[in-house]
């Protein structure tokens, strides 16, 4: 494992994470298998993992804290999310700070992850969703410094809307946060555009989500995959979007070495950009977190092929099955 520093945070945290949404709600989750690929991870070199209260009402968390406690000689930094209040994934524009993420709100819910948790303070609190309009208000800057005054929190983070890289820029040129979660991958290459110079400028750490494109960098789905309707995959990879996915990572397979995976091509990808922090892919199985951890260990992409992958760009905007 390689590691990277977090920021301006003064940690080190291994440049391929866990990110732990798949976890709890997805279909084929096994929570046995699940306990087994983090205890790997950790063997591994896995230090820096990510979860929400969202993610199965805090299931999620309290993996993640039986996780720490069973490795109490090891540094793990342990990061979670506040759903917004109205829970409404992603936020409008026209959604108010006071609806979404009031004060009270804020410190309730940190208070309900580290009872999850069972941990005394979590390393980083990042808000689920984002507007920039927010960036001024003092309700939100105060609930956060006082959490962190009474070292509830280490860190706060925003994790970005899907598709909406430019949508926090303001709020981190406050000052009061210290980390974004991002979608970031060989499709969705825009945050390079605006949001990683700012995040270098002020020493932002960078969280990359989504490397797979929810499975579609993976290179196993079809145009006839399905997924049960209770899995959220299955609005997320309606017939349109489904074939424009497909048809995608078909034109990106000619690019994958023959000695590689396209999932290996696609977190290189990511960890070639300096600016990344560390990656989250979800890794549900032993098989998952091995394969992950060494294509990081590959190091990054040949120029020649990071140019080359740069036409396959594909910028898209929210829409209402997009979450």
């Amino acid at each position: 494992m390689r590691y990277r520093p977090f920021g301006r945070t003064g940690w080190l945290v291994g440049e391929v994470g866990y990110g732990m949404w798949g976890l709890a709600g997805w279909t084929g989750s096994d929570d046995e298998q699940t306990r087994q690929s983090l205890q790997l991870g950790v063997e591994e070199g896995c230090t820096f993992f990510d979860t929400a209260w969202a993610y199965g009402e805090g299931r999620s968390e309290r993996m993640l804290g039986e996780l720490v406690r069973d490795n109490p000689d090891r540094r793990l930094y342990t990061a979670t999310k506040v759903p917004p209040r109205n829970r409404r994934w992603p936020t409008r524009r026209d959604d108010l700070l006071e609806e979404v993420f009031p004060a009270d709100y804020i410190r309730e819910y940190a208070h309900r992850s580290l009872e999850n948790l069972g941990l005394d303070s979590v390393d980083l609190l990042q808000f689920h969703v984002w507007e920039d309009a927010w960036a001024e208000a003092d309700s939100w800057q105060t609930a956060v410094t006082e959490l962190k005054d009474e070292g509830l929190i280490g860190a706060v983070g925003i994790s970005i809307n899907r598709w909406e890289p430019w949508n926090a820029i303001r709020t981190l040129q406050t000052g009061f946060v210290d980390a974004v979660q991002v979608i970031y991958n060989i499709f969705d290459q825009s945050p390079e555009d605006e949001l990683f110079p700012v995040c270098r400028e002020l020493a932002i750490g960078v969280i990359a989500r989504v490397p797979f494109d929810e499975g579609t960098l993976t290179g196993t789905l079809t145009r006839e995959t399905r997924f049960p309707e209770d899995d959220w995959r299955s609005s997320y990879f309606n017939p349109q979007n489904l074939t424009a996915s497909v048809d995608r990572a078909e034109a990106l397979r000619p690019l994958v070495p023959e000695e590689a995976t396209m999932p290996e091509l696609a977190l290189r990808f990511i960890l070639s950009n300096p600016d990344v922090s560390t990656v989250i892919p979800g890794m549900r199985r032993p098989e998952n977190v091995r394969a992950n951890i060494a294509a990081g260990d590959a190091g990054p992409l040949p120029d020649e092929l990071r140019q080359r992958l740069r036409v396959h760009r594909w910028d898209r905007t929210p829409t209402e099955w997009s979450g």
